[in-house]
């Protein structure tokens, strides 16, 4: 028979349903574990978010930093550190001259140099007053670092301090402006009593200060770079973004907040997703030494100067006796100038990771749905199918996890959901399986009597004013635009939402070939996007990359047309108009709102080659300077000449038809050379020879898809037979006045 107390206790557990109970009870308390977060657990995330970063290396981006470093190399040649800083001023006036954008110094300089001419005086006033004299005339070492620093755009490093300090030379502190979007975002961001900062003669002349400070994880590893921080009360840059800020020429750094704390930065339109404390996670790379030049080989000229032009520096060192080496997920002993490189790196690329405010309620949320859903289905189902399940229900949250970090830079901690759905599934399948030992024991106990042994055996405050502003420069502009849009958005009156579906079914794709190649998306005009090259970052090709994005957008709408037809739907067809020229760019608008966009002349012009590009029978139009710029290297015919609304000089604009390939081609070649036949015979008014040399140009043409064009050359040139122009004809299409 089975002792009372226990069968009591197994009466009582079979009417509640212990293991389900249990279960509830340990998800509860998971739960509840999860809002305190202790150390061990917040651990167990971090490394999961590693084990990310070490599974999937980041897709290679155009390197945008280089690191002048202050190695063992340099050591040995220039002598011990601290550098008399006249050195600091060759590398600083060389760099420039080598076409630095910026310069940033992840160093401090807090205090004077000690080897100054001034200071030597000290040292030989007693043995040569003469010589005394002439030291105290000459500059003192920062003010020629200072001078040097004055030539270029430099960002001085300044450091975060544990305890309230007060430097002799402090003197009022000099900060960025910082717009703030939401509530006051101090209690959120890192924040230090103290601060060490940098002798007044290198803070005047520098363009801006930032903040290099970094505070690790608990572990030691850094996985998330400050961008802003709190210091002496104040909200300050951190080096890299103070970099960008004074590379790009802004003036304004723009803070979001909500209750939950900080959600973004942006700079120059550009938006920089962080966490509540104002840090952006970083898929750290493993160190480049290929980024970094040193020092000595610079003073030296041991380096080509081509690798400095266009690109933002940072000063640093990576010298082991120097100890500013930084653990991160992919090397154990990083130089800490190679973090803020990387930091640069990732914000120019767009390529920061996120984690969102709300990802700590999602992941609650998600283990208690899938603990509750496993609490109510496991018990109906013995224990092999309970593990079973509970693989399944961990490879979904695996997978999805993994999936939102490869395809959407999202991270989201497996591990505690996870954790959650196999502590719940482990104790089912344990109080399972000790049902069934007691069920066992039960049974040798009632029959063990009467049959033998072998019968008897289952998850801000105060903003600061904003600055409007901008700078003249050469651009590249492209305006696409869906034809026949009215026609098409007549059929979907009764239908908004398929409107919607099928614009950004459109958008996207084109959008994608555009940042793909470098442009910025200015605006989206409903079924039109504005976008342009060369701001906010230099762009030396901008017209071609222009030209490349534009036919890369035709190709993406082919193959979406394919889909489109397959499932029965029309097929869709833009228009591109390309030009380059001055252009103002930056933020416009007014004090309450504005954006960062384009305005100019050759704006207006992009805009009008789109609107022309049926009237051409043809899908791309580029103008002058812009053909210019891709002359030989891409497929581009001269169509006209036109005059524009507002100017009497004239303007050539081209049809762009192919890549390199394709302007390469035997077959494009014929065609270019007869297609300028035609048009020296119509300038010079030809028409017979027009007609003839256009029906030639219209067979070879129809492999470019550009036969139309000649049709429209035809017809002018017999309405011109018929009624010839004025003896003062210069060839000029007004069509564009309207």
């Amino acid at each position: 028979m089975i002792p009372g107390w226990e069968a009591t206790l197994l009466k009582s557990l079979n009417k509640i349903n212990y293991s389900r109970l249990f279960a509830l009870m340990l998800l509860v308390l998971v739960i509840v574990l999860r809002l305190f977060d202790p150390a061990p657990l917040e651990t167990l995330r971090l490394k999961t978010f590693d084990l990310y970063q070490i599974a999937l290396v980041p897709k290679p981006v155009p390197e945008q930093v280089i690191i002048v470093d202050v190695d063992e190399k340099s050591l040995n040649e220039l002598g011990q550190w601290p550098w008399p800083r006249p050195i600091l001023a060759r590398i600083i006036e060389k760099l420039s001259q080598n076409g630095a954008i910026a310069v940033g110094l992840d160093m401090l300089f807090p205090e004077h140099d000690r080897t100054s001419p001034a200071k030597i005086a000290e040292a030989v006033e007693a043995y040569d007053k003469e010589t005394a004299a002439r030291l105290r005339a000459m500059k003192s070492n920062d003010e020629v670092f200072a001078d040097a620093m004055a030539g270029t755009r430099v960002v001085l490093g300044q450091s975060g301090f544990h305890k309230e300090l007060t430097q002799w030379h402090a003197g009022e502190l000099k900060r960025s402006a910082i717009a703030l979007l939401g509530p006051d975002p101090s209690p959120f961001l890192d924040s230090y009593p103290g601060m060490v900062r940098n002798v007044p003669e290198l803070e005047a002349k520098a363009k801006g200060r930032g903040m290099v400070s970094i505070r690790p994880e608990t572990d030691g590893i850094i996985r998330k770079m400050p961008l802003v921080m709190m210091a002496q009360d104040a909200i300050l840059p951190s080096l890299g973004l103070e970099l960008l800020r004074v590379a790009t020429g802004q003036s304004t750094v723009l803070i979001r907040s909500d209750a939950a704390g900080v959600s973004s930065l942006a700079l120059a339109g550009v938006a920089m997703p962080t966490d509540r404390n104002a840090k952006a996670w970083l898929h750290f790379r493993p160190h480049n030494q290929e980024i970094f030049v040193s020092a000595s080989d610079l003073l030296a000229d041991r380096v080509g100067t081509s690798i400095f032009k266009g690109k933002i520096i940072l000063l640093g060192a990576s010298a082991t006796g120097l100890f500013d080496l930084k653990a991160t997920p992919v090397e154990a002993a990083m130089p800490g100038v190679e973090a803020h490189a990387q930091l640069i790196n990732a914000i120019l690329s767009q390529a920061l990771l996120q984690r969102p405010a709300w990802a700590d309620g999602l992941e609650i949320s998600l283990a208690l749905l899938i603990g509750l859903v496993l609490i109510a289905v496991l018990p109906r189902f013995g224990a092999i199918i309970t593990i079973i399940a509970g693989g399944v229900v961990a490879a979904c949250v695996v997978s999805v996890s993994w999936w939102a970090f490869t395809s959407k830079s999202l991270i989201f901690d497996y591990a505690f959901p996870l954790m959650a759905s196999l502590a719940v599934t482990g104790v089912m399948v344990t109080l399972g399986y000790l049902q069934e030992e007691i069920d066992r024991r039960r049974i040798r106990t009632a029959f063990g009597q009467y049959l033998s042994k072998d019968m008897v055996e289952q998850l801000t405050e105060d903003p600061d004013k904003l600055i409007l502003g901008g700078e003249t420069k050469e651009m590249t502009i492209l305006f696409s635009d869906v034809r026949g849009f009215t026609t098409i958005s007549e059929k979907f009156k009764s239908n908004p939402q398929g409107l919607t579906m099928l614009i950004n079914s459109l958008l996207t794709p084109l959008s994608e070939a555009v940042v793909s190649h470098g442009g910025t998306i200015d605006k989206y005009m409903g079924d039109n996007i504005m976008a342009f090259w060369n701001a906010p970052l230099v762009d030396d090709q901008h017209a071609f990359n222009a030209c490349l994005a534009s036919l890369n957008m035709t190709e993406r709408l082919r193959l979406l047309n394919e889909e489109r037809v397959a499932a029965g739907d029309e097929a869709l067809d833009i228009g591109v108009g390309i030009n380059t020229g001055e252009c103002v760019v930056g933020n416009m608008g007014s004090d309450f709102r504005f954006d960062y966009t384009v305005l100019g002349d050759a704006v207006n012009l992009g805009a009008r080659l789109e609107g022309q590009t049926k009237s051409y029978g043809t899908k791309i139009i580029i103008g002058r300077l812009t053909a210019n710029a891709v002359e030989g290297r891409l497929a581009a015919l001269l169509i006209d000449r036109v005059r524009v609304k507002g100017k009497n000089e004239p303007e050539d604009i081209y049809a762009l038809l192919g890549n390199e390939e394709m302007a390469a081609s035997s077959s494009f070649q014929n065609l270019s050379t007869l297609h300028k036949t035609m048009l020296d015979a119509y300038f010079k008014q030809r028409w017979k020879e027009v007609s003839t040399i256009a029906a030639k140009c219209h067979d070879l043409a129809k492999e470019f898809d550009f036969a139309e064009f000649y049709e429209i050359y035809t017809s002018r040139a017999k309405e011109f037979a018929a009624n010839p122009p004025d003896k003062d004809w210069d060839g000029v299409n007004d069509i564009l006045v309207k």
